[in-house]
């Protein structure tokens, strides 16, 4: 399962996302909101986030005007590893070399198109380990 969040500037996206992750037969939690009305990103962005990092859910996806704000606000919490990214190479080495458990897409910077090919990365791609998951630990013991 992936929870996903928005903002007001996200939501025509996470629409969308919502559809593409159900089409390739993945469950999706959305935690809002519903509707167009003006909300402050960091409280999406929290929700999702402490989700996370409590282990109810594994991976997530929030959406901004930007991305830059979600990823900021998300990985303020312990176990989060938020990846901003443009297209499907960045999304590939938040996956693969960073074990990126959450995905920010800016819906104002990042078109349909490339929103689609850079969440079907994050689903497919694994984390490598190896050499990697000593600097992910690294990460995290500074979070903590």
């Amino acid at each position: 399962m992936i929870a996903i969040a928005s903002d007001h500037a996200g939501l025509v996206l996470k629409a969308e996302i919502c559809r593409l992750l159900q089409s390739l037969g993945i469950e999706v939690e959305d935690l809002g909101p519903q509707d167009a009305k003006s909300v402050d990103y960091p409280d999406y962005a929290h929700l999702l986030a402490q989700a996370v990092s409590d282990g109810r859910i594994e991976r997530g996806i929030l959406i901004c005007g930007s991305g830059i704000g979600m990823s900021m606000a998300a990985n303020r919490h312990p176990g989060v590893r938020a990846a901003l990214c443009h297209d499907a190479y960045t999304a590939e080495m938040a996956r693969r070399h960073n074990d990126a458990n959450v995905l920010c897409i800016g819906e104002r910077t990042t078109g349909p198109g490339v929103a689609e090919q850079i969440v079907r990365v994050f689903v497919e791609t694994e984390f490598e380990g190896g050499r990697h998951q000593r600097r992910v630990a690294k990460i995290e013991r500074e979070k903590s």
